[in-house]
């Protein structure tokens, strides 16, 4: 991976960016720009941005409830997909359950996204259950998954 990736915190700043990748990469199923806006500032949240030369090009997402964390989304532009900055940006997100002392972390994924179920299974990720017509539109599947952190504090 480039030296010039960097991980840091969302801002507002960031939604032009986050907008442009959203609907290039989830099209009608998209998050709109007011719920774009109200999750990287809201209770419980913490997002972070993957920038390569200064240009944000991924992001991603966790809520924090109080006992689980939820992974809630994560977007890599197009561009740069396949070069590590999903599973650098998933690192961050479990990072920072760890550090919030959550005792799991959960997350829905698309039945058809291998990319995202390969990345997810990799670091220990595993399917509890399937979420029949999720996703809309489109009526599309989710795995459930969970991750286990409770005692890998030392495995990140």
């Amino acid at each position: 991976m480039s030296s010039e990736v960097e991980v840091r915190a969302l801002t507002p700043a960031d939604l032009p960016a986050l907008e442009r990748m959203e609907v290039e990469l989830f099209g009608p199923a998209a998050w709109s720009p007011e719920s774009l806006a109200a999750e990287i500032v809201g209770p419980g949240r913490w997002y972070v941005g993957a920038t390569v030369g200064g240009e944000l090009v991924g992001y991603a997402g966790l809520w924090f409830d109080g006992f689980d964390a939820q992974v809630m989304t994560i977007g890599t532009d197009e561009r740069f997909q396949g070069q590590g900055l999903g599973r650098l940006m998933l690192a961050n997100l479990l990072d920072r359950a760890r550090e919030v002392g959550a005792a799991v972390v959960l997350l829905e994924v698309r039945v058809d996204n291998l990319a995202a179920l390969h990345l997810y299974e990799s670091v220990g990720f595993e399917r509890l259950g399937k979420r029949r017509g999720y996703y809309q539109p489109g009526n599309i599947d989710a795995w459930t998954m969970r991750l286990d952190l409770r005692g890998q504090e030392e495995a990140g």
